[in-house]
């Protein structure tokens, strides 16, 4: 019997060569692995890919992220073809903050204004009335007007800590995220103890013990350009590793730490983020799918609190 060997595929110069025949835009989180983000045409948080995937003339918008990236991107650009390397990669976030529950606690305090975490799906953001990113959450919250109170959905990590910034009292959805929930106080404070010169930073969907020890505390684009400002030599980072190639990109004289998990696992990398791979990339773009749909009301709906993030940030 004869087996025949599958061909080698160059993941790499093959997708190069779909983005040209397809007329695509590569974008991707900082959480996809290095080969990934090498490939990209941008690189950034979930503001600035927002912002990128409303701007570009691309006909195809390939999302190196998750579900919820690729939906906005989606809801922004209607007319255009958005694809995701595996529809598998979703967010605890997302998947902890369910429609129907939200909207039942919206009905519940009707006078409340909802700020929602990007990280939800369409169907909530269609339900809020402004979308926010950690990038922009604070800036945003700052221009509601005192006497409105504020319903912050669904992280409640970053909504303490925006309380603890802004003064205001929200009301919270009791969410946080699989990955910054994973940080250790106890190793964090063994290798402040074994790097006594290293910066701790964080991101702000950390546990208020990791953010009171951190020195710096901000989005994944705010910690990339506060290691390249600081006179610090040594950082520790508090949030998914996958910023760590950037940061030695930008700044490779210096050491980088990953923040430890509790258990001896890999819990610290984002495992929706892990699923999207090269060949995965190269598969979606070769076959033009998984696709992501949406009806039309629906993102006419889901739109509305994204403009104004985008206003108002």
């Amino acid at each position: 019997m004869i087996t025949r060997q599958r061909p080698e595929v160059d993941f790499r110069k093959e997708i190069v060569r779909l983005k040209g025949e397809l007329n695509a835009v590569i974008l991707a989180h900082f959480y996809q692995e290095s080969e990934i983000q090498d490939l990209a045409d941008y690189i950034g948080d979930s503001l600035e890919l927002a912002r990128r995937a409303a701007e570009t003339k691309a006909d195809v918008i390939v999302f190196a992220g998750v579900h919820f990236m690729a939906e906005t991107a989606k809801i922004l650009n209607p007319e255009k073809q958005v694809l995701l390397p595996d529809l598998q990669a979703g967010c605890s976030l997302a998947e902890g903050c369910p429609a129907s529950t939200f909207m039942a606690m919206r009905a519940q305090h009707p006078d409340h204004v909802s700020i929602t975490y990007i990280n939800c799906s369409a169907e909530v953001k269609a339900a809020s009335d402004i979308i926010c990113t950690s990038s922009s959450a604070e800036k945003i919250i700052r221009q509601i007007p005192p006497e409105k109170p504020i319903f912050f959905a669904p992280d409640k990590n970053l909504g303490q800590y925006l309380i603890r910034k802004t003064g205001r009292d929200m009301l919270l959805w009791e969410g946080s995220c699989v990955v910054h929930e994973t940080f250790s106080q106890q190793k964090i404070l063994a290798l402040q103890h074994e790097f006594p010169d290293a910066e701790l930073i964080a991101h702000p969907e950390c546990e208020e013990p990791i953010l009171e020890r951190a020195s710096f505390i901000g989005s994944t684009s705010a910690l990339l350009k506060h290691v390249q400002s600081s006179p610090a030599t040594s950082f520790i980072v508090a949030t998914e590793p996958g910023i760590i190639h950037q940061m030695k990109k930008a700044s490779p004289s210096k050491k980088y730490i990953p923040a430890p998990p509790e258990a001896n696992c890999a819990c610290n990398e984002c495992p929706y983020m892990k699923l999207n791979t090269l060949e995965k990339l190269y598969l979606c773009m070769k076959n033009r799918a998984p696709e992501i749909t949406m009806e039309a009301s629906l993102r006419e709906r889901a739109l509305l609190p994204i403009r104004r993030m985008l206003e108002m940030s």
